[in-house]
């Protein structure tokens, strides 16, 4: 086993939110202070929110939007709102995390004492709506790069000629997330997360199970998000918001496959979450299940933008006589079942270590 030397650690982040990016971030963070390193977040405060930051170092103790650091032993630094994070806003410390596009800008700029300069890449941000110019021109500063996925690796090497990055890929919390195996539901139930979010592709997978429920017109479809739904869903779907962490495994239990239509993911965590509650996934293929998913092995993947294969896989899916579901149930479990956070986290620790390790040039 490696001996790690503790380190101290800032995690520098957009505004908190429980987007599954920021719960990833909050993972490793609570991780590592376990581990006895001394791991601080900074983050903006939200514009509603007064700042809590009147005088660097004062601790969050002010009510703000839910996020996944909340009830966590990590600490919490957060700058004043309407601002980038700045030099002055961190401690010192041996290594500092961009978390997202815009914190990389930030990091960069940061003097050699705030630490060896790392930037955890959790998607390709070149969406529509971001400035593309922008996010294209981070995966080219001078940061070591930490991925959530293979694809990512190969994006960074091809497009922007870094090939020195480590991938440290996303896992499941198999304490969290679990289920005893089982036989298909009575009612056939499809699951989903909804998101307002373009490249998620929520109404295009709506569409693909609206076409299930006309063959299948007993379905029920189990929907979650952080994000209420600007208009009303079908009768056959029912909705969550904000579930609790431990109510998210029920939902994903009580689905005979989960269903993700993405037409660009960095990861795609409610896939993995889905199969360690032995759900088999229908996805696209992009991020995680495009490495993980096999057809009639665990579930399926379609081409992206495929609204006729996505309803005809999810159909089949349902279809499938119990004991054959089972074995595909139990394939999906199967898949995930050495993941482990605490395994990712080795990784993790293990990459920042040999950043921290390198000549001070690193962090200039």
């Amino acid at each position: 086993m490696p001996v790690f030397l503790d380190m101290k650690v800032t995690f520098v982040s957009p505004p908190l939110n429980l987007s599954g990016g920021n719960r990833v971030v909050a993972i490793y963070a609570e991780l590592l202070t376990r581990r006895g390193h001394e791991v601080v977040v900074v983050a903006p405060a939200h514009a509603r929110q007064r700042s809590l930051l009147d005088l660097f170092g004062e601790k969050a103790s002010e009510p703000q939007p839910p996020s996944h650091l909340d009830g966590s032993q990590v600490s919490l630094f957060l700058s004043k709102p309407g601002r980038p994070v700045s030099s002055a806003d961190v401690p010192d410390a041996d290594v500092v995390i961009a978390t997202w596009w815009e914190t990389a800008e930030w990091v960069r700029d940061f003097p050699p004492s705030k630490g060896a300069k790392v930037y955890f890449v959790q998607h390709h941000e070149v969406h529509s709506f971001l400035p593309q110019q922008r996010t294209r021109s981070t995966y080219r500063f001078p940061l070591h790069k930490i991925v959530v996925a293979r694809w990512l690796a190969e994006v960074i090497a091809s497009e922007y000629g870094d090939r020195g990055v480590d991938v440290v890929p996303n896992s499941v919390d198999h304490r969290q997330f679990f289920a005893a195996p089982r036989g298909k539901q009575k009612r056939p139930t499809a699951g989903l997360l909804f998101s307002t979010i373009d490249w998620k592709r929520f109404p295009m997978a709506l569409e693909s199970l609206v076409r299930v429920q006309k063959h299948l017109p007993e379905l029920h479809v189990r929907c979650f998000g952080i994000e209420h739904p600007g208009a009303p869903l079908p009768p056959f779907v029912s909705f969550s918001f904000c579930p609790a962490q431990d109510a998210l495994r029920e939902i994903y239990a009580s689905c005979d496959v989960w269903l993700t239509a993405s037409s660009s993911e960095g990861f795609n965590l409610p896939a993995m979450e889905a199969m360690a509650c032995r759900t088999p996934v229908v996805a696209t293929r992009t991020g995680w299940p495009a490495e993980a998913v096999i057809d009639g092995v665990n579930g399926a993947c379609v081409d992206v933008d495929d609204v006729d294969a996505l309803a005809h896989q999810t159909e089949r899916l349902l279809r499938l006589p119990d004991a054959e579901w089972r074995r595909v149930s139990q394939r999906a479990f199967d898949t995930v079942r050495d993941s482990s956070w605490e395994r990712s986290a080795d990784l993790f620790e293990q990459a920042l270590q040999r950043v921290v390790s390198r000549p001070a040039a690193v962090a200039a």
